[in-house]
C-alpha cells in the first residue's frame, strides 16, 4: 500500500440547488454536527494518513478556511464543471493523490480502502447505492454518476446508465498514483486539443462542462484501467438542502 502525499478536494462550484445554505459560503463550509463538511473530510483523510490538502476555490472561495489548507483557484468556475476544476490543481497531482468532491459526507472507513489499492488510478463506487435514494427528494436516481464494470476494469460511468445494468454509483471519491496522475493529466490534455471547450465529450454537452465520469470513459475506451473499489454505503452526499437534514441525522446516529 502506498499512501499518496496529498488530496485534492474540489470545491469551485456554487452550489446553488443547496441554497439559501449556500447563499454565503460554497457547500464545502456548511455546517453538519457542528464542523464543516470540509473539516469532516480532512479528518478521515488524516485517519489514513493524508494531511496536505490542497482546496480548488471558485465561488465564495474565501470563505473556505482552516488550518494548513493550500489552494487552487478557479476563476473560471461559472462556466466550467468538476473535471475543468480538477485542472486547475494538476501541479498538485503529480505525485499522486486522493481526490474528493467537497459535497460529500464520509469517514475513515470509506477512504481506507482506496488508500489500501495499489491501481494506478481506483474510483469508490457504492454498489448498495439505490439504499441512499429511499426517501430522497430532489436528486433523483437517474441523476447518480453509475458506473459499469467488466472484468474488473471500468467501462463506462455518468448519468443515463441503467440502474439494472450498472455495478455501483461513482461516489466522488478516487485515487490517482503518480504514473496515474500522468496518465490522467495526458489523457485530458489530448481531449482538449482534440475538442476544445465547446465540442460535444463523451456525455457531457460540452468539453468545458464534463465530469470526472466523461474522463473515465475516455480513459476506459483508450484501454487505461480504471480500478472501482467496492463500499456498500457509509457515505452521503448533500446537494439539495433535504440532503442536508438527511446527512446530520445519520451522521449524529453513527457517532
Amino acid at each position: 500500500m502506498s499512501v499518496p502525499p496529498r488530496a485534492v478536494i474540489v470545491a469551485a462550484g456554487p452550489g446553488h440547488r443547496l441554497r439559501p445554505h449556500t447563499d454565503d459560503r460554497p457547500k464545502c463550509m456548511v455546517d453538519v454536527g457542528g464542523k464543516a463538511l470540509l473539516d469532516w473530510q480532512r479528518d478521515a483523510l488524516a485517519q489514513v494518513g493524508i494531511d496536505a490538502v490542497t482546496v480548488v476555490r471558485g465561488y465564495k472561495g474565501e470563505a473556505i478556511h482552516g488550518p494548513g489548507l493550500e489552494f487552487a483557484e478557479n476563476p473560471n468556475y461559472a462556466r466550467n464543471n468538476i473535471l475543468g476544476s480538477l485542472l486547475c490543481a494538476e501541479k498538485a497531482l503529480a505525485e499522486g493523490c486522493v481526490i474528493s468532491y467537497s459535497d460529500i459526507l464520509y469517514g475513515r472507513d470509506v477512504v481506507a480502502p482506496l488508500v489500501a489499492t495499489d491501481a494506478d488510478i481506483a474510483i469508490v463506487v457504492d454498489v448498495a447505492w439505490q439504499a441512499a435514494y429511499v426517501g430522497r427528494e430532489g436528486h433523483p436516481p437517474a441523476e447518480a454518476e453509475l458506473v459499469s464494470v467488466r472484468d474488473g476494469r471500468v467501462v463506462e460511468a455518468g448519468k443515463g446508465l441503467a440502474p439494472e445494468t450498472a455495478h455501483g454509483e461513482f461516489i466522488g471519491l478516487l485515487k490517482l498514483s503518480a504514473r496515474g496522475a500522468a496518465i490522467f493529466c495526458e489523457a485530458y490534455h489530448r481531449a482538449r486539443a482534440v475538442y476544445g471547450a465547446d465540442r460535444p465529450f463523451r456525455r457531457a454537452a460540452r468539453f468545458e462542462r464534463a465530469y470526472l465520469t466523461d474522463m473515465f470513459e475516455e480513459l476506459a475506451a483508450a484501454g487505461v484501467t480504471v480500478v472501482p473499489v467496492e463500499i456498500r454505503g457509509g457515505w452521503r452526499e448533500i446537494d439539495v438542502p433535504g440532503d442536508l437534514e438527511r446527512a446530520r441525522a445519520w451522521w449524529a446516529a453513527r457517532a
